[in-house]
């Protein structure tokens, strides 16, 4: 066989183990690590990749499954590409510029680790880098980078960023909802399943129950005792929104008066009982409460802007191939 078709295979079977999920035996992992991508000649390896999405895939598996769980593990392994991309784009032009970390800050920041996380036992903190395949060399270099790249961005931010107040009056006036409380109720609420006993039975009940709450009997005493919806004892929904419930039983809801019982709601199966124990009304925040928190928002938004700004240059600039 050529070593171009072995190259060919060992490329092929690599991205199929990346890619397309294939498990490989631990001794063709160790063998078969192949290219996500060239940075201006520096490689990024389908190992940094999964290393550095490893326990996000593992919560995608928790949540899907079949094509969409492929689909959601390719989108988290390409934008994992992208941003080990923009880090070594980065690292590069640190070391272009000829600058340096001194030893003793990767010190710091190893002994900070040490002491937070480990409760100042370094002999843990060794066995667990053992566990996961690290030496303590490897680690500081990770953690040098890490240091690198956040002083690196952080000496790209313009330190006399200023928002004009006419740009925080029109963020309010446009996002007005983003600052409002809505109108609520403090609901609790009888739910009685048809299934199980006649429909005309189950009814009679629901009857029964609410002319004993009109009458005076206390509602949370009379769903503790009927209600089959255990997940709200005492049929207590505390305040809800117009959100929360379907809109059929968010329309009675909220047309009760406090204190108000509703008439027996027959929806989906089950019989209602709703019980306005209060209501208030939502509307704006006052501006002078928000404004700070908009200026904010604004010039994290502008800091945001000038990164991907000048990632953009450095792209520009530089060789990148993705495979």
């Amino acid at each position: 066989m050529s070593r171009f078709t072995l190259f060919k295979k060992f490329i092929l079977l690599s991205l199929a183990a990346c890619f397309i999920g294939i498990p490989l035996l631990r001794s063709e992992q160790e063998v078969l690590d192949g290219l996500a991508a060239v940075v201006n000649g520096d490689v990024i390896t389908f190992s940094q990749v999964r290393e550095l999405v490893a326990a996000r895939e593992d919560s995608l598996r928790k949540q899907y499954r079949g094509q969409e769980l492929m689909d959601k593990i390719k989108e988290t392994r390409m934008a994992a590409v992208n941003d080990l991309i923009d880090r070594q784009l980065i690292l590069q032009e640190f070391k272009k510029n000829k600058f340096n970390i001194p030893e003793y800050v990767v010190d710091d920041r190893i002994q900070t680790i040490i002491r937070e996380q480990f409760g100042g036992n370094r002999a843990a903190f060794i066995r667990t880098l053992d566990a996961q395949g690290y030496t303590l060399d490897r680690y500081r270099q990770v953690e040098q980078d890490k240091i690198i790249v956040q002083a690196m961005r952080q000496k790209e931010l313009k330190s006399d960023l200023i928002i004009p107040p006419r740009d925080v009056d029109a963020y309010y006036a446009k996002h007005r909802e983003e600052y409002s409380t809505p109108d609520q109720v403090k609901l609790r609420m009888i739910v009685l399943k048809k299934e199980g006993a006649t429909d005309a039975t189950k009814k009679a009940m629901a009857d029964e129950i609410r002319q004993k709450v009109s009458s005076g009997a206390n509602f949370g005493d009379m769903a503790q005792l009927y209600s089959q919806d255990s997940a709200y004892p005492g049929g207590d929904w505390g305040w809800i929104d117009r959100k929360t419930l379907n809109d059929h039983l968010t329309k009675i809801a909220f047309s009760l008066k406090p204190g108000e019982v509703s008439k027996v709601v027959d929806e989906g199966g089950n019989y209602y009982i709703l019980y306005a124990e209060a209501k208030k009304s939502g509307g704006a925040k006052p501006f002078k409460d928000v404004r700070d928190d908009i200026e904010k928002k604004l010039l994290q938004e502008q800091r945001q802007h000038q990164q991907e700004k000048w990632i953009a240059t450095l792209r520009r600039k530089a060789y990148i191939k993705t495979f």
